[in-house]
C-alpha cells in the first residue's frame, strides 16, 4: 500500500480471505484495533488495545509515521478523539504527528491531498466536542499554525489594560472559549452552542492583530483596534470558505455558514458602550429579533463580555441588561413583536405616492411609534402617516 498521505488513497475491497487479525493490524489507533469472537465470546486484541483505552491513551497501531503517511487525516482525527474522549496521545504518536503536520495543505495534481470537506468535518467535530482543548490541541500539535496561520499574531498582540486585564487576545480568546460551557453562561441560554456560534467566538478578535495601534507607534491615547470588527469579519469569512466550513449538512451541529460567521463577527460590537440606550426600537427589532442570527448575536456578545475582566475583576454586563430590558417592554425575548400596521403598498395607496425613500422612511418611523405603543391600531397608523408625509420632505 503506498503512504502518500492521501484521503482513501485506495479502492476499499472486501476480501473474505483477509483474517480479522490482518484486518486490525490496518486500523489507525490501537483503540480502535479491537473485534469481538462472537463465537468464542473473547476479545481479539493485537496488543495494546484494551491496555491504552483503560488508560484513555491514543497510540497508533505500529509504527506513527507509517499510519500517518497512509491516510494524513488520521492526525486530524487523532486530535479529534483527544477531545471527544478526553484522551492523551502517547508520546511517540504525539511527535509524529507534530512533525507530519505540515502535509495537510500538501497538493497533487492541484487538489488537496486531504479534501478540504474531510479536514473541515474533523476540525469542527473536535471544537464542538471541547472548544478549549480543541484549540490548545491544534496550537501545539501545530495544525492551527499549518490551516489558519491568521490567529498566530493574536498571541502577542497586547489589549489596552483599564477594559482588559485578561491580557492578550489569545488569553482573551481562551477565556471567551471556556465561558462556553460555564455555568454562567448557561443561566442566560440553556441549548449547547453549536459549531457556528464556537468559530464565531474562535475568531470575533481575529482582525484585532491587524488593526493594532498603540501611543509609543501611531501616537494614539491607548491601545486601539478601530475597524477589527469588519476586518475580522472578512477574514473569518475567507477562511471559512477556505477550510470548506459549510460541507457538513446544514442541519447538523457543524455546520458553519461564512455569510453567517461574517456577520455575527462583524456586529458583535453593537452594544459597546452601552448603545442599547441609544438604539432606536426598530434598530434593535432589526438586530436582535427579526435578524435569523438574532440570538447567537447575543450570545457572542454576552461571551465576549464575561471573557472581558476590567480593572475591578467583573465584566460589565450593563449592555446586555439594557437590551433585555428593552426587548422585554417590546413583547420579550420571544420574538413574539404585533406585526405591522401598514405594509408599504397600503401606505402608498393610502397617500397616493410612488416606490421610494419616502416609503422606508415613514414606514421605520410608524414602526418606531408602533414599539413604543403610542400608535396601536390601523387607523392610528394612518393618521399617523399622514401627518409625517406632511410635514417631511426628501
Amino acid at each position: 500500500k503506498g503512504r502518500t498521505g492521501a484521503y482513501r488513497d485506495v479502492k476499499v475491497i472486501s476480501r473474505s480471505s483477509v483474517t480479522i487479525e490482518d484486518d486490525l493490524r490496518r486500523r489507525d489507533f490501537t483503540v480502535n484495533a479491537l473485534a469481538w469472537n462472537i463465537f468464542e465470546k473473547r476479545m481479539i486484541d493485537l496488543g495494546l488495545g484494551l491496555k491504552d483505552l483503560k488508560a484513555r491513551k491514543l497510540r497508533t497501531v505500529g509504527k506513527p509515521e507509517d499510519r500517518f503517511r497512509e491516510d494524513f487525516s488520521r492526525m486530524l482525527r487523532g486530535l479529534r478523539f483527544a477531545a471527544e474522549l478526553n484522551f492523551s496521545i502517547e508520546p511517540k504518536t504525539w511527535q509524529a504527528l507534530k512533525f507530519l503536520v505540515k502535509h495537510l495543505n500538501d497538493v497533487r495534481d492541484g487538489l488537496n491531498i486531504v479534501p478540504r470537506e474531510v479536514l473541515a468535518k474533523e476540525m469542527l467535530k473536535t471544537f464542538y466536542a471541547d472548544p478549549v482543548k480543541a484549540l490548545e490541541l491544534y496550537d501545539k500539535s501545530g495544525a492551527l499554525n499549518v490551516l489558519v496561520p491568521e490567529m498566530m499574531p493574536m498571541k502577542t498582540c497586547p489589549q489596552p489594560k483599564p477594559y482588559h486585564m485578561e491580557g492578550t487576545v489569545w488569553r482573551h480568546t481562551v477565556l471567551a472559549l471556556e465561558v462556553l460551557k460555564s455555568k454562567r453562561f448557561k443561566t442566560y441560554f440553556t441549548e449547547r452552542p453549536d459549531a457556528e456560534l464556537i468559530m464565531a467566538v474562535l475568531w470575533h478578535d481575529l482582525g484585532k492583530p491587524y488593526t493594532l495601534k498603540t501611543p509609543k507607534e501611531h501616537g494614539v491615547d491607548r491601545i486601539r483596534f478601530d475597524g477589527h470588527d469588519s476586518v475580522g469579519a472578512r477574514m473569518a469569512k475567507e477562511i471559512a470558505e477556505r477550510l470548506k466550513l459549510a460541507s457538513p449538512p446544514m442541519e447538523s451541529h457543524y455546520h458553519v455558514n461564512p455569510d453567517h460567521l461574517e456577520w455575527l463577527i462583524g456586529h458583535h460590537l453593537l452594544l459597546l458602550h452601552d448603545r442599547a440606550r441609544e438604539m432606536k426600537l426598530t434598530t434593535i427589532e432589526k438586530y436582535f429579533v427579526r435578524h435569523p442570527l438574532a440570538a447567537k448575536l447575543q450570545e457572542l456578545i454576552l461571551i465576549d463580555s464575561l471573557a472581558t475582566i476590567p480593572k475591578g475583576g467583573r465584566p460589565a454586563l450593563n449592555h446586555l441588561r439594557t437590551l433585555w430590558r428593552t426587548l422585554k417592554r417590546m413583547g420579550e425575548r420571544n420574538h413574539h413583536l404585533p406585526p405591522a400596521l401598514l405594509n408599504g403598498d397600503e401606505l402608498m395607496s393610502v397617500l397616493n405616492i410612488p416606490s421610494g425613500p419616502m416609503v422606508g422612511l415613514l414606514l421605520r418611523r410608524l414602526r418606531e411609534q408602533q414599539l413604543l405603543g403610542l400608535v396601536k391600531t390601523k387607523r392610528q397608523a394612518i393618521n399617523f402617516v399622514l401627518r409625517e408625509h406632511e410635514k417631511t420632505n426628501i
